[in-house]
């Protein structure tokens, strides 16, 4: 009999879990001479130089989560700072003759399978058309020149995927890696569209629509066979659209003239990662979610005057942290609420919540260590309640804000236990506190196996959402993909595969090496900063 989309999805999450005897399958080594190229180039395609104009950008970090920030118009000046802001570089680091670019966006491993695309109608000196960014040269390149059915000015942003660039260091986990980081790069897109005032909206959109619209199923125009799937469409600008169908917008793509030829990204694969291909073609979007409306925008309770434009370009993955920095229990409680619905990033999330931290708190100022839970909804509560361990006492802190829905699971030192699943790495021990990300798989996947990429969207919106809190709060943070699967679940009672543990975070004080040199984003391209 054909096995269902629901269950190869099972398969593969099950076969690439962390297991305290063995890893997940991946490379035997790491061949330097296959690693894909970081960045995407399309040969032949027009290219326009996006001015640099972020510096111009003035509301500090507070006035962005309060919306305070007055729209900025839809111009190539706001196009170049919004690219710039989500998917552009914050610096290059060097170390002897080694340099690389960090970017605003975090990646797994900084290995960046994400590729951003740009649909405008209307702009002002800009064509029409389908846009691809270059975010080295800060340039789109135009794959399509598209007149489109739109009656004023509207921006369109897209990503898609390279799996080749995390299968490279991953193996077959990579396609987990890959979704997570689509769903960091949703939320810095959100975050810089705020920081120009402007709103945004995910709109519903098939896997084959999105290979149309950005023009993924024209296989002539990947001719080194490095593919890219689609991920996710959204709006931004500061008007939006009433009416979010795509299908005038797929026709005007599919009539359109197309140019350039996607650039071979280095190397050749050594392996086929072929469970990957399936968990791809399993999670297909083959029917336009149902997306509702945004949670209804919340009063943020963090006041940060720190620039918005800092903040971004500052965000860093720490590597490790002192093992001494903690954080206040006030604090601690602001940062928490940052991952309730409705302040940005996660403003813009048009599902309902099903990703819910469980926290190994180590150092927070006036809170016991222990095992906390942040059941997202009421009815996630009861649901995990009923899942977990029947010895957690679901007790409300003292001092917990009444809104905020922290429940203490059982008091006692986790340092040791958050290491050890954590594939015994030292970060998770040494921070403030670390977390588990909680998802009811089996329901989720029964609805609809889409639901694999969205659940993982929403862990790295919350992540993205994380990071940010964590510079806020004069800290920094990191995502951990390695972890034990099964033994977090165990640790916390769970005996069915209900649910599971997508995305791993930690939050501390950070330890800068010195010997490595930052760089300035765009010192190479030599070219002035433009007016805001």
């Amino acid at each position: 009999m054909p096995i269902s989309d629901a269950d190869i999805l099972k398969a593969y999450h099950e076969r690439t879990k962390h297991r305290l005897e063995r890893f997940a399958r991946g490379p035997e080594y790491l061949d330097w001479d296959d690693q894909p190229a970081p960045f995407r180039r399309f040969h032949g395609a027009a290219e326009r130089p996006l001015p640099l104009t972020a510096d111009g950008l003035r509301p500090s970090f507070g006035q962005l989560l309060a919306s305070e920030v007055p729209p900025a118009p839809l111009n190539l000046d706001s196009l170049g700072a919004l690219c710039e802001l989500s998917l552009g570089l914050a610096a290059w680091k060097q170390y002897g003759p080694q340099r690389w670019a960090l970017r605003c966006n975090p990646s797994s491993g900084n290995l960046h399978p994400t590729e951003g695309y740009v649909l405008t109608a209307g702009v002002p000196d800009l064509a029409d058309g389908v846009y691809h960014y270059a975010p080295e040269a800060h340039a789109l390149e135009q794959r399509a020149a598209c007149p489109w059915p739109s009656g004023g000015p509207r921006l369109l942003v897209a990503l898609a995927s390279i799996p080749r660039r995390e299968a490279w260091k991953y193996g077959e986990r990579a396609f987990r890696y890959v979704q997570l980081d689509a769903g960091h790069a949703l939320g810095a897109i959100r975050i810089a569209a705020a920081a120009l005032g402007w709103g945004l909206r995910l709109r519903p959109a098939t896997d084959a629509d999105l290979s149309a619209l950005l023009g993924l199923d024209r296989p002539q125009d990947f001719p080194h066979g490095d593919r890219e799937i689609p991920d996710l469409v959204l709006e931004t600008g500061p008007e939006l659209a009433a009416d979010g169908d795509l299908q005038p917008w797929v026709q005007a793509a599919a009539a359109a003239r197309w140019s350039g030829a996607a650039n071979a990204l280095g190397g050749e694969p050594r392996i086929r990662w072929k469970v990957i291909e399936e968990a791809e073609a399993a999670s297909r979007i083959r029917r336009p979610p149902g997306f509702q409306p945004p949670a209804p925008a919340r009063p943020p309770q963090i006041a940060c005057d720190t620039p918005a434009v800092e903040l971004i370009r500052g965000r860093r993955s720490a590597q490790a942290y002192d093992g001494r920095t903690g954080i206040a229990r006030d604090a601690f409680h602001r940062l928490l609420d940052a991952l309730l619905p409705g302040t940005p990033p996660l403003d813009c999330w048009p599902l309902r919540p099903r990703i819910h931290p469980v926290l190994f708190v180590h150092r927070v100022d006036g809170l016991a260590p222990g095992l906390y839970a942040l059941p997202r909804t009421p009815a996630a509560e009861q649901a995990l309640q009923d899942a977990l361990d029947p010895e957690f006492l679901w007790a409300e802190p003292e001092a917990c804000p009444p809104h905020l829905p922290l429940r203490l699971l059982r008091p006692g030192e986790c340092r040791k236990v958050a290491k050890v699943l954590s594939c015994h790495q030292a970060i998770a021990a040494e921070g403030a506190f670390s977390l588990a990300m909680l998802a009811d798989l089996d329901q989720a996947l029964g609805e609809d196996p889409a639901n694999y990429r969205y659940l993982h969207w929403e862990a790295g919106l919350l992540g993205q959402a994380l990071y940010l809190q964590a510079e806020v709060a004069g800290l920094g943070g990191t995502g951990i993909g390695c972890f034990f699967d099964d033994p977090v679940h165990e640790t916390l009672g769970l005996c069915a595969a209900r649910f599971q543990s997508l995305y791993h975070f930690t939050i501390g004080g950070p330890l800068t090496d010195l010997r490595i040199q930052s760089l300035p984003p765009y010192g190479h391209l030599q070219r002035p900063a433009d007016p805001a």
